[in-house]
């Protein structure tokens, strides 16, 4: 399949943008010392702990101000899904074990390790914020900011949490990719509590295979 050089461009920039969420090494780690808290971090942490599910709207941001939105879809432990609106049919799976970013229009699809991404800090059944990886928090405007890094699970890799300062709702959180970029997801429009409709965090591992088959064929 040709691509004209525009289309091309921007399903190159999607990409891109779907990898952020799984990059796995950045070379922007947090090293300055913690500095005194106003608020209880692990209580934040409970509190978004006992949230089991979830789905919304997402807003996604890149380093250059380029813009993507879909829907997304949660369940603890360790599943995701971000459904990428848009003619690509792009989605980002996570099932608990792996992280897929797959593309329905092109057949491509790139599979990761869940516990070798950042993902792996928003998703754990109990998210602990205690010990080495909290690197900062901090209250701005009306949001509380949570920097945590975690070199045991992937490298210098980096993730910024932002909860609402009143109820402790998580309304975003940043990445910061291995050139130091940063991709920031809003999110919006959220329920909590949801069911999820059977085989929603599904991934095709044997699509997968032949996706990547097919593509090194080519």
């Amino acid at each position: 399949m040709k691509l004209d050089n525009g289309m091309a461009s921007k399903t190159k920039r999607l990409r891109g943008w779907c990898f952020v969420i799984v990059a796995a090494a950045a070379t922007n780690g947090f090293t300055t010392a913690l500095p005194a808290a106003p608020v209880d971090a692990q209580a934040i942490a409970d509190h978004f702990t006992s949230i089991k599910s979830m789905s919304g709207d997402f807003v996604q941001s890149g380093p250059k101000a380029e813009r993507t939105s879909g829907r997304f879809f949660l369940q603890r432990p360790g599943k995701i899904r971000f459904n990428y609106a848009g003619q690509w049919g792009i989605s980002v799976i996570a099932d608990g074990k792996s992280v897929v970013v797959y593309n329905k229009k092109l057949r491509t699809s790139r599979l990761y390790s869940l516990s070798k991404t950042p993902l792996k800090l928003l998703l754990d059944n109990k998210v602990d914020l205690s010990g080495s990886r909290l690197k900062s928090i901090r209250e701005e405007g009306d949001l509380i900011i949570i920097k945590l890094s975690d070199k045991s699970s992937f490298g210098n890799s980096n993730i910024s949490m932002m909860f609402d300062r009143k109820n402790l709702d998580l309304r975003k959180w940043s990445l910061i990719d291995e050139k130091g970029l940063t991709t920031t997801v809003t999110i919006f429009n959220v329920k909590q509590g949801v069911r999820v409709a059977e085989g929603t965090f599904t991934i095709d591992y044997a699509a997968n295979r032949e996706n990547n088959t097919s593509t090194k064929s080519r």
